[in-house]
């Protein structure tokens, strides 16, 4: 461009220069002579002009012309996420990786650059991507949003972003670019990929709909500039960013010593049934606490099962109110693709003998639908991570191989913690993937504690790498008297483990949520300690009642959310803050807050038409909150 410039110059300095000479009053025969006869120059012909040259295609890590994509997935873990379709299709005269939004949130889609690359992937210091657009209309509108990056180590894995945009119709696809700076090196074996996410659609506004998205031309480059090769038939590995944040089961329970139904993985158009034959192991693991849980997709959202040889008859069950009294709605969570029907729903339907139930399962949904597993389980709690308000107990990082007990000595600050309605949060990782507590020195006896309900304990929740283990679970095999189950907490695992750290905390459960009804248009934002929010409609204060929850979908800097109801008859209240009004901790983890009727009573007292007629959220960091609902828990 500096070159372009300086020519451009230099050509108008000479044509003012020639101007100058030929107006200075000197004629130009003045210098020639005047016998000689006035030449005519012969014409100088035209140059002939080099044909254009072809632009050199660059050399690319992935094109996917090869129709691969095992190594992408969607990632559908955060509070605003969409749920997309992922498939190879032409777009730009070439193949590409196709996102079609489903949903109208955002868009996130994961690649694997440490399956893709190996060893190699420590060496990446940028990506370049071409990223495009269309809509169904054939309109273009602009777009833009930012690729992640999930660098640094396996269990300590940060997040960084460059920002990207397709904004001129012309330029669409345009390249993208995404670097690593200092800090933000990727580690070889440490499942770091980049992320992209598809935040402001233009589209919508206009009335085009939501933007359709393709990524193609992937290239890996490292700090010399050199293509770093990649492997196309690699395939996606979630890393513990991918697993663990986000709310894929809050509304759902943890299903303890699960039974998967071999075989169940089938599918049909909509109003259309299908299912195999019941195994004799999953009828039995049918009894009262268990929960049936079924990995689905289907247009609407909706998905039933059926016992059709049921002896009640044909009845559906599940989700989706498919006979307008709400009496067959079950759980499910905020992607709709998992759906969770407990026995005791199975057994409104078709009475409490499971042997009159027959021993065929179908499913069925008002739209196309693919069911991919089935399970049953028996239902435990899923709890939130403790945060801040936990007691940490330093120093416990242990390991031994299956069947081996490892462990500390409490110190003060941990027994003080075990109180009624704490919990113990394990962080760890086993080949068998279960852990427990041993109290080796309870006066009770040696006591192995939460394993397979052995004590009549309840289960144990392992989910997202921790394990929980309540204080009445511990006090159920070890009495009530915490002075009495001796001096030292141990670990063990049926597999080889490692425990990563241990907190003693108060318990915040996830309540299992159905029917949910929507706050319309509650999506806002604030500062840090700022509050936002809207007048509650007749509809939202109805569903508040004795046994319903306020579930907000969020994101925050500081990961807390909770409720303010600035109108209330007993004054300004903020609820389920640190606890300040004992009305009980809420459950958040970043993503998703819930927030129980019974803690709003407590503040605000039993009477809804005291609570004044606006609720607002607030956290202690910059915040957006993109949805609030209010349902039945039972």
């Amino acid at each position: 461009m500096k070159k372009k410039l300086l020519s451009c110059l230099m050509a108008g300095a000479m044509v003012f220069s020639m101007a100058a000479c030929g107006n200075d009053g000197q004629k130009v025969s003045d210098s020639v002579s005047t016998t000689e006869s006035e030449s005519v120059p012969e014409s100088t012909p035209e140059p002939t002009p080099e044909p254009a040259k072809e632009p050199v295609a660059e050399e690319v890590s992935i094109d996917f012309e090869d129709g691969n994509m095992g190594f992408v997935a969607a990632y559908n873990k955060p509070a605003d996420a969409a749920d997309v379709e992922l498939s190879v299709a032409d777009f730009n005269g070439s193949k590409a990786l196709q996102v079609k939004n489903l949903t109208g949130k955002v868009p996130y889609v994961a690649i694997d650059a440490t399956s893709l690359l190996g060893a190699d992937v420590a060496k990446v210091a940028s990506m370049e991507m071409s990223i495009g657009v269309s809509y169904e209309d054939g309109s273009f509108n602009a777009v833009s949003g930012k690729v992640l990056a999930w660098s640094g180590a396996a269990d300590a894995l940060e997040e960084s972003g460059d920002d990207w945009s397709v904004y001129l119709e012309k330029v669409n696809p345009k390249k993208q670019v995404a670097t690593l700076d200092a800090g933000e090196e990727f580690i070889a074996d440490a499942g770091n990929m980049f992320v992209v996410q598809l935040k402001t659609d233009n589209g919508v506004a206009a009335g085009a709909g939501n933007a359709t998205m393709y990524i193609d031309n992937i290239r890996f480059l490292d700090a010399s500039g050199n293509l770093l090769k990649a492997d196309s038939s690699a395939v996606f590995v979630a890393n513990s960013m991918f697993e663990t944040s986000g709310p894929d089961y809050v509304n759902l329970a943890y299903l303890a010593n699960p039974v998967t139904l071999e075989g169940f993985a089938c599918s049909a158009d909509g109003w259309n049934q299908n299912g195999i034959e019941v195994s004799q192991e999953f009828l039995d693991a049918l009894v009262p606490g268990s929960v049936v849980e079924i990995q689905y997709q289907s247009e609407s959202g909706n998905l039933w099962m059926l016992m059709n040889g049921a002896q009640a008859g044909w009845i559906r069950v599940g989700v989706g109110n498919i006979d307008g009294s709400n009496s067959t709605s079950s759980y499910y969570n905020s992607g709709r693709n998992t759906c969770q029907i407990t026995y005791e729903q199975l057994a409104a339907a078709y009475k409490e003998d499971v042997s009159t139930w027959g021993t065929s399962m179908q499913c069925e949904s008002d739209t196309p639908w693919e069911v991919f597993s089935v399970r049953v389980g028996q239902a435990a709690p899923y709890y939130a991570p403790l945060g801040s308000e936990a007691v940490e107990f330093a120093d416990f990082s242990c390991s031994a191989d299956g069947w081996g007990q490892n462990g500390f000595d409490m110190p003060q600050e941990i027994i003080d913690a075990l109180v009624p309605g704490s919990v113990v949060e394990i962080s760890y990782t086993s080949e068998s993937g279960d852990m427990w507590i041993v109290m080796p020195d309870s006066a009770a006896g040696w006591m192995r504690v939460a394993q397979q309900n052995e004590h009549g304990e309840g289960w144990a929740t392992l989910v997202d790498g921790k394990a929980y283990i309540t204080y009445e679970q511990l006090a159920k095999v070890c009495g009530d008297d915490v002075s009495t189950w001796g001096a030292r907490m141990q670990c063990e695992s049926s597999g080889k483990w490692e425990v990563l750290g241990v907190k003693v905390g108060p318990a915040k459960e996830f309540k299992m949520m159905r029917d949910p009804v929507e706050f319309e248009g509650f999506s806002c934002s604030g500062d840090g300690w700022g509050q936002n929010g809207f007048d509650m409609p007749q509809e939202i204060l109805d569903a508040l009642v004795p046994g319903s929850v306020v579930e907000i979908a969020y994101t925050s800097e500081s990961g807390d959310m909770w409720i303010v109801m600035p109108d209330s008859a007993a004054g300004w209240m903020r609820v389920a803050q640190q606890n300040e009004h004992e009305e009980g901790w809420a459950a958040y983890n970043g993503s998703v807050c819930q927030i129980t009727y019974e803690q709003l009573a407590k503040v605000c007292g039993d009477d809804v038409s005291t609570w004044g007629a606006r609720m607002q959220c607030e956290s202690s960091g910059a915040w957006e909150v993109f949805s609030v609902k209010v349902g039945t828990v039972e």
